[in-house]
């Protein structure tokens, strides 16, 4: 999608300026911080609901700022691959979020951040909200509450590459229960999903795919406890699939 300067031109539209190093625990505590004199080289945002969250900490522990999921191990190994770089990570993911609840606080948790790249994950709750009676998380006010949030960000960063993850399940537990009509309408989510990478440039991240083709080494219940939110070895999946779809589009990772 790009060469590696043309990557590295657009992440430094959207780098953060250093700040002062006896600042730096209580400032920059939720992203990943290789030195407090350095400028940063770019600021990779995670959004999304509870697979995203994680149980992410909202506080200054390190142990936990990124959360236990795919989002820590995504930073864990590409500020261990590129130590002598100054990547920020941040996750704002939020358990139960809808596309909805994301647009309220968007200005906070994602345009103040400013990211360089914007990993967004959702469309799960707002399935599960349907399904449940609710009308007004249909795949239509999905797809425009999803494109009103990337244009919005797109006015905001116009440098900002989006990186849209596909939502995605498997038949474990309630949703292998009703699997016909969760898998209907979770494909119609996927479609839409699709459609917004291609409209907004951005990089695709076909999870659902990768979870089919896992099926074959192991059941479905190994990759996702219930058939929504991922064992550790489904992290682990979506963390690999990430990194390696995004290196293949942006070769500077």
């Amino acid at each position: 999608m790009g060469t590696r300067r043309t990557f590295i031109k657009k992440l430094a539209a959207g780098s953060f300026a250093a700040m002062q190093a006896g600042n730096v625990a209580a400032a920059l505590a939720p992203g990943i911080i290789n030195s407090a004199e350095k400028k940063k080289d770019a600021v990779i945002l995670f959004q999304g609901d509870s697979i995203t969250d994680g149980n992410r900490g909202r506080n200054n522990d390190w142990n936990h700022i990124l959360g236990h999921g795919y989002a820590y191990l995504i930073a864990a190994r590409v500020c261990y691959d590129f130590s002598e770089r100054n990547f920020d990570f941040y996750n704002r993911g939020v358990s139960g979020n809808k596309v909805s609840d994301l647009a309220e606080r968007w200005q906070a948790d994602a345009l103040d951040i400013k990211p360089a790249v914007l990993s967004i994950l959702a469309g799960v709750n707002d399935l599960e909200a349907f399904l449940q009676g609710d009308a007004k998380c249909d795949k239509e006010n999905f797809e425009s509450g999803y494109r009103s949030l990337l244009q919005r960000t797109q006015q905001a960063l116009p440098a900002v590459q989006f990186v849209l993850c596909e939502p995605f399940i498997l038949p474990v537990g309630r949703v292998k229960e009703k699997w016909a009509l969760y898998s209907a309408e979770m494909e119609e989510r996927q479609k839409i999903v699709r459609r917004l990478a291609v409209d907004f440039n951005a990089i695709l991240v076909p999870c659902q795919k990768a979870f089919n083709k896992a099926l074959q080494r192991a059941d479905a219940g190994y990759w996702i406890w219930d058939g929504i939110h991922p064992m550790p070895a489904g992290h682990e999946l979506i963390a690999r699939l990430w990194l390696n779809t995004v290196k293949k589009n942006l070769s500077y990772i």
